[in-house]
């Protein structure tokens, strides 16, 4: 008895791959061996057909199945029932970046200063040698959004947004009312309507009129609140529910969107709470169908903790958290709410923004750059900024890049599967199937597993879903300690309808809706650039 084992990795590329002529395998039988025609057998890619005991010091193989090899083809003996005859299939993981619903880097296109970081990019630049990079980051003033009451600039957020939309990216948004670097956030015309605002030296809290350009609004004022409403309203028509925008920071409310006035007007402890929830409030009133998070500096910038009020009714509200940011200081101040995070990253996609990565070289916070990698096992993030000239950054974190994106967000693929080597028409088979989510985040997008099998021309035969096993359920651990789920799962091919032909056909991977629409990239090699992945050969009769 012997099996069919299938190696992950396959060098042939599909949509029709198809083993080449069988060549002698390299290492003969040795004297203890059996005929080497009844050695257990693997699939290489290249080819050749090899005798699995070259593997065994590092996978424990099952015998299942005895072998023939005709003209290069692994083809199981008749003499067993068909169940029994099994292909075992080891998956490896390719180590490349991927690119997922949910999760990935953030450019900061607009940093609140529109020049930063996406001025010296040409309209044709998308940066697409940034491996891992999902979303494009916009976040600026409301101020250029809407400079006369009424009159909208969105050219300013859909011009650079439509470059990666093309390319199949995201976008994500935060629309300040509080800058330091500009007099204000918010346009003149809101004051002229009569809005209240404060006057402020930066760094030292408020001051008379007349003493500091730089004001913020009275963030609670009646007229401030009217204005802001339409504005959101507006915004909400265009991007709530946008299946191309990842999420939105509640960012409103205090200096650069980030929560807090301590550098600014300085608004009273007492009222903190109550401002902060209002502007979350307009928020989900027009965003209700799209991720919202807040800065974790709505807590304090700097105050360690894991029970806020303001977080505990962000969280009842599914408002996630970002942490602006990380490793503006040196250790052990270079972050402070890890913990706080442990509240949000089981259901909600946390969010992690470095310091300005050039200020942070400058503050000696940086170091070599491992803390952020620390930063992402700690907080469990789903989402990491490019905050930084991003060809600069890369170039200059090439490996630390390459290790993050072996952990950021979720990383789901199977590390074996089981299948009939010959599948009856119209009748239950069964495939065992052992996944695992190798990343620091669950998988919070979900994804239901499927089987394709396809014919020779890349046409689809059968589609086959096991609703029952959901991703999100994949547990997280540690590095190299992910949990593994078994599950077994039974189908049928060609029941009723459509027609099928007996034959020899491919079968493929794949993670995603009901239906079996392929939404997650997996870790694996020979996809059909639509998120199938080849595993091997059936026979269907």
């Amino acid at each position: 008895m012997a099996s069919v084992i299938r190696r992950g990795t396959f060098m042939n590329k599909c949509p029709h791959h198809r083993p080449a002529p069988h060549q002698p395998s390299p290492a003969g039988p040795t004297p203890s061996s059996p005929p080497q025609s009844d050695f257990p057998l693997t699939h290489t890619g290249s080819g050749r057909i090899i005798p699995i005991m070259t593997f065994l010091p590092f996978r424990h193989i099952s015998l299942t199945l005895t072998l023939a090899v005709i003209g290069g083809i692994v083809l199981p003996s008749r003499t067993h029932a068909d169940d029994t005859e099994r292909v075992r299939v080891l998956p490896e993981d390719t180590g490349a970046a991927l690119v997922n619903p949910g999760m990935g880097w953030t450019l900061h296109y607009y940093s609140n200063v529109p020049t930063n970081y996406g001025s010296k990019l040409a309209p044709s630049d998308t940066i697409d040698f940034f491996p891992g990079l999902s979303t494009i980051y916009l976040r600026i003033p409301w101020c250029f959004l809407e400079p006369e009451e009424g009159r909208f600039n969105w050219a300013l957020l859909d011009t650079p947004a439509q470059r990666w939309i093309d390319r199949g990216l995201r976008v994500a948004f935060r629309f300040t009312t509080s800058e330091n670097w500009n007099r204000s956030g918010t346009p003149d015309w809101v004051v002229a309507a009569g809005a209240e605002r404060v006057f402020y030296k930066f760094g030292e809290g408020p001051v008379p009129e007349g003493e500091s350009p730089l004001w913020d609004p009275v963030f609670d004022d009646p007229v401030l609140i009217e204005k802001l409403d339409r504005f959101l309203e507006a915004a909400g028509r265009r991007y709530n529910g946008n299946p191309h925008v990842d999420f939105i920071d509640v960012g409103t409310f205090g200096m650069w969107g980030e929560g807090h006035t301590h550098m600014s007007s300085a608004v009273p402890e007492s009222d903190l709470l109550r401002i902060q929830k209002l502007h979350i409030g307009l928020h989900l009133r027009h965003f209700p169908d799209t991720q919202l998070c807040i800065s974790d500096d709505f807590v304090g910038h700097d105050r360690p903790g894991t029970d806020f009020p303001i977080t505990e009714y962000a969280l009842a509200h599914g408002v996630s958290l970002r942490d602006d940011s990380i490793l503006v200081q040196p250790s052990p101040r270079q972050w402070y709410h890890a913990e706080l995070a442990g509240h949000f990253w089981p259901t909600l996609p946390v969010i992690l923004e470095h310091e300005h990565y050039g200020s942070s070289i400058l503050r000696d916070a940086w170091k070599d750059g491992g803390q952020l990698l620390e930063a992402v096992e700690a907080y469990h993030a789903s989402y990491l900024s490019i905050h930084w000239w991003p060809q600069e950054f890369y170039d200059k974190n090439k490996d630390l890049i390459q290790r993050i994106n072996l952990r950021l967000g979720y990383r789901v693929l199977p590390t074996e599967i089981t299948y009939p080597a010959r599948i009856p028409i119209d009748s239950w088979f069964t495939v065992d199937w052992t996944w695992a989510n190798r990343g620091v985040a669950p998988c919070l997008p979900g994804g239901f597993p499927a089987i394709t099998v396809k014919d020779d021309q890349d046409g689809i035969v059968a589609v086959l879903v096991d609703e029952n096993i959901d991703m999100a359920r994949l547990q997280v651990a540690p590095p190299d300690q992910a949990p593994h789920s078994t599950h077994k799962s039974e189908f049928r091919i060609g029941h009723v309808a459509p027609t099928v032909q007996p034959g020899t056909y491919r079968v493929f991977i794949s993670v995603g809706m009901r239906d079996g629409t392929p939404q997650i990239a997996l870790p694996l090699s020979d996809g059909d650039g639509h998120h199938r992945y080849f595993i091997g050969d059936c026979q269907l009769y």
